[in-house]
């Protein structure tokens, strides 16, 4: 599978997720257009695309006559119902690729825990958050296509602000590799009990 070239856009995008993901861009931190284009050797216009983007992904929050800022983490009670459903719609797409996905995207599974793996090693953090996010969106895209992808991606993207548990959990490569072992042994059941551990 090769790397996808992205668009300035997709870039500048994908730096500012990090900076939100990581808490480098806290909570209530207004965004200046003029500054971000500035940074990034843009015009506005690509700005406002982006702001629009994370805004839809609810990493931000924009209102009218004041601008776009970083949007709150989840209170506890939305957190345990963001939770509750990302896993519904993760143990539907286990069950949707289970005995319909080939050896090659069962072994691609692999290379991205591998980058996971990696990430951790170097203690790179926000990487290593993506590309746990990276996993669980190919098999999500591998069972719904881009109807699912569309329910998943928000909720999670929206639970992993300032998520900590990624910096304090050793176990989280290792309860990957048990999702794709269910894959490749075609057990729903224990991937749906693998998807469970994992999701909290």
């Amino acid at each position: 599978m090769k790397n996808k070239i992205l668009s300035v856009r997709d870039q500048i995008a994908d730096v500012l997720r990090s900076d939100i993901i990581s808490g480098e861009l806290a909570s209530n931190t207004k965004l200046n257009e003029i500054q971000l284009a500035e940074r990034f050797e843009v015009s506005r216009g690509p700005i406002r695309d982006v702001i629009l983007k994370l805004t839809k992904e609810g990493l931000l929050i924009s209102k009218s006559n004041v601008g776009a800022s970083v949007n709150s983490p989840l209170s506890p009670e939305l957190q345990k119902l963001s939770i509750d459903l990302r896993k519904r719609i993760e143990e539907f797409a286990a069950k949707e690729v289970i005995g319909s996905a080939s050896v090659e995207q069962i072994a691609h599974m692999d290379i991205l825990i591998d980058n996971m793996q990696e990430h951790f090693e170097k203690q790179e953090y926000t990487e290593l958050t993506k590309a746990d996010i990276a996993f669980h969106q190919y098999f999500i895209e591998l069972a719904g296509g881009e109807n699912l992808f569309n329910l998943w991606y928000p909720i999670v993207i929206r639970m992993r602000m300032n998520y900590q548990r990624i910096k304090t959990s050793s176990k989280l490569v290792e309860e990957h590799r048990d999702i794709v072992e269910a894959f490749k042994l075609g057990d729903v059941k224990q991937a749906v009990a693998a998807i469970r551990k994992n999701i909290k």
